[in-house]
């Protein structure tokens, strides 16, 4: 909203190639982008659980907002939802799923 970029860090350990001591760097941390703007203009928000897209009505996997202002507004209405229980369903799929690829390995 402020227009700053949002940069989460994490800490690596690395290994000084001179001397062999081992330290903790600070870095920025990758966020892989779950928004998009669409063609007309709009910001488009997908709800993930981890790699797997939630399926938030049926046959649609992405919300749609005007502006920020909407976007927030959206996140909030979102967040109810998944504490209420409302996206208990999907995110069991998309828990399963995730889970099949794991099988067997």
């Amino acid at each position: 909203m402020e227009g700053t970029v949002f940069a989460p860090m994490k800490y690596r350990t690395v290994v000084d190639r001179e001397t062999g001591l081992r330290r903790q760097v600070e870095l920025p941390k990758r966020v892989k982008p779950w928004w998009w703007v669409s063609q007309e203009g709009k910001v488009c928000v997908s709800v993930k659980y981890g790699s797997y897209t939630l399926e938030l009505s049926k046959g649609k996997s992405s919300v749609e907002v005007a502006n920020a202002n909407d976007l927030i507004k959206t996140l909030d209405t979102i967040k109810v939802a998944v504490e209420a229980g409302e996206l208990d369903a999907q995110i069991d799929t998309a828990s399963n799923t995730l889970r099949s690829g794991f099988r067997g390995k």
